[in-house]
């Protein structure tokens, strides 16, 4: 079979780009997750009490976490994202947003059920990850 040494080339620039570009990113959610953490405990000093105020500051810096390490696992997985992160953040997100935005009750149920989905779809995606997993080490 012969390869196209143009398009090799092509999908070896696209590559750079998105490694660049993720290492970019990486960095800039390195920096928002270093903010969080300092209002946290900034927060912490002062006194808050304000416990709304407090866990929607953890909860945004979970979420620069969940998106920092997702890009570290992006490298680390031979790049590529695994779906199971995407439904982890999906979920994370969603529980977020009901807790910060908790005054619409139908809105919250609405929510609740994409929580729902999500943690079916993750059910269903396990299996096929396992058999996956397990067939990469028997031709390993």
């Amino acid at each position: 079979m012969r390869t196209n040494k143009n398009g090799a080339s092509i999908v070896r620039f696209y590559q750079m780009m998105l490694n660049a570009s993720l290492i970019i990113l990486g960095l800039v959610l390195s920096f928002y997750l270093l903010r969080e953490l300092y209002a946290i405990v900034v927060d912490a000093v002062q006194g808050n009490t304000n416990v709304h105020d407090i866990l929607e500051k953890v909860l945004a810096f979970f979420l620069y976490f969940v998106f920092v390490s997702m890009i570290v696992k992006y490298f680390h997985e031979a790049y590529h994202f695994p779906l199971r992160y995407l439904i982890y953040i999906g979920i994370t997100g969603t529980v977020r947003f009901i807790i910060v935005n908790r005054d619409d009750a139908m809105n919250n149920l609405i929510l609740s059920l994409v929580i729902f989905i999500l943690v079916i779809s993750y059910i269903m995606l396990a299996p096929r990850q396992n058999k996956a997993e397990e067939a990469k080490e028997i031709i390993e």
